[in-house]
């Protein structure tokens, strides 16, 4: 029998939640990719998990959660939307207890256009020899919805059903390829897919988990390396202050990527009051400037959301920020991915995603792509690198296309 999921009340009961509908998913996809069936008792758990999630408390529509209590503070109420959390959930039920068909239908209920947009799209890689020399994807956004909270953007089980598929069958190396971390809170935390088929790569590509398991990073010069501890150390005991703390629960947290460090001072769901967020923006800079007087170290961007801290490395004339080229290129060197042998795939859905294309060409001239983006200046931006590119409006076109393609492979 499933075990009784209690109320669900403070951020951090949440999160908790969270990572347990990871662990059940991974021994879900598991059994399915062995070719056996999922256990009844599985479903049973995964429906208490969402009936956990759809029983917290809502205002204006909006769910409500305590987050960023200290030891003598009343935590704040996070109003939140769990929009991933429960649809995800909700196609796993779908498909695991009325299968893949019937997911198919629920997907095309859910995006108008959603078959006819799969045609064209199988019908562009109808032009791709399979197997696929190498795929290499970015996640959120790509290969997986959005979803407003990094830690619990937890990969749903068809999702990694249907990417097992194509790195099992279509594809001789499979990447996936994301900015966040690779551990502690990073993509290793949140991925579900078996052991070996996927290389793991975080950070843009400085550090990777292997098919076999290894891990892997670029070295950075020691003076660099110093500094971005020093930083992320002073970062910790920031956030150790009851004040500050509710900083790490929402959107992405505190994340130390390799080479890179990640503070979240907003939430898509404004859910922090303007001027602390500034007010917290300002705390920070002071503090990299406290650290790096003359910026020798680190670049920063201020998305709104997020204050990205990078380390700069050094370009063919200037410092420039890693990007993920650089990292498709290391992992290229690191791992022999083979692409100059050609029949390379890439797939991203932001500008930040290009780099990853040029680089592939730079090896083989034999790369085609797939963004996924409703964005016209995007798409022109892909498409002036690119002769061979092709464009979906959602993830779950794509995701549903490599499983097509996955099925051919075999």
């Amino acid at each position: 029998m499933p075990q009784r999921i209690e109320t669900i009340e403070t951020i951090q009961q949440f999160y908790a939640l969270m990572q347990e509908t990871g662990k059940l998913r991974r021994k879900l996809v598991a059994r399915i990719m062995e070719g056996e069936s999922p256990y009844p008792q599985g479903s049973e758990q995964l429906r208490s998990f969402l009936n956990a999630l759809r029983r917290i408390p809502r205002q204006n529509g909006r769910f409500v959660l305590t987050g960023g209590a200290g030891r003598t503070q009343t935590g704040k109420p996070l109003r939140l939307e769990l929009d991933y959390e429960i649809t995800e959930l909700e196609k796993d039920l779908i498909f695991l207890e009325q299968g893949e068909e019937a997911l198919l239908s629920h997907l095309a209920e859910l995006h108008p256009g959603f078959q006819e947009e799969l045609d064209r799209a199988f019908a562009f890689c109808r032009s791709l020899s399979l197997p696929v020399n190498c795929l290499i994807s970015d996640r959120d956004g790509t290969v997986n919805n959005y979803c407003g909270r990094y830690l619990s953007s937890i990969q749903s089980a068809y999702n990694a059903v249907f990417l097992s598929r194509f790195a099992q069958t279509a594809a001789k190396r499979s990447v996936i390829l994301t900015s966040a971390p690779l551990s502690g809170g990073g993509l290793v935390d949140i991925d579900v897919t078996p052991p070996g088929l996927f290389i793991l790569a975080g950070s843009k590509g400085r550090e990777y988990l292997d098919g076999k398991g290894r891990d892997g990073r670029l070295l950075i010069e020691g003076e660099k390396q110093k500094k971005l501890d020093q930083l992320n150390q002073r970062l910790v005991q920031l956030m150790q202050v009851p004040q500050y703390e509710l900083f790490k629960l929402i959107g992405s947290g505190l994340q130390f990527k390799f080479g890179q460090t990640t503070v979240a001072r907003q939430d898509i769901y404004d859910s922090i009051p303007v001027t602390e967020s500034e007010a917290f923006m300002n705390m920070i800079e002071e503090l990299i400037r406290d650290i790096d007087p003359q910026g020798e170290y680190f670049r920063t961007e201020d998305t709104g959301k997020d204050i990205e801290i990078i380390l700069t490395v050094e370009g063919e004339s200037e410092l420039k920020d890693f990007d993920k080229g650089d990292g498709v290129l290391f992992l290229d060197e690191e791992l022999d991915l083979g692409l100059s042998r050609g029949g390379n795939l890439v797939c991203g859905d932001t500008p930040s995603d290009i780099p990853m294309v040029v680089a592939a060409l730079i090896k083989s001239p034999e790369t085609s792509t797939i963004f996924v983006s409703r964005d016209e200046t995007l798409k022109g931006a892909v498409r002036q690198v690119c002769g061979r590119a092709h464009f979906v409006s959602e993830p779950d076109v794509l995701v549903c296309l490599l499983n097509q393609q996955g099925k051919q492979g075999r």
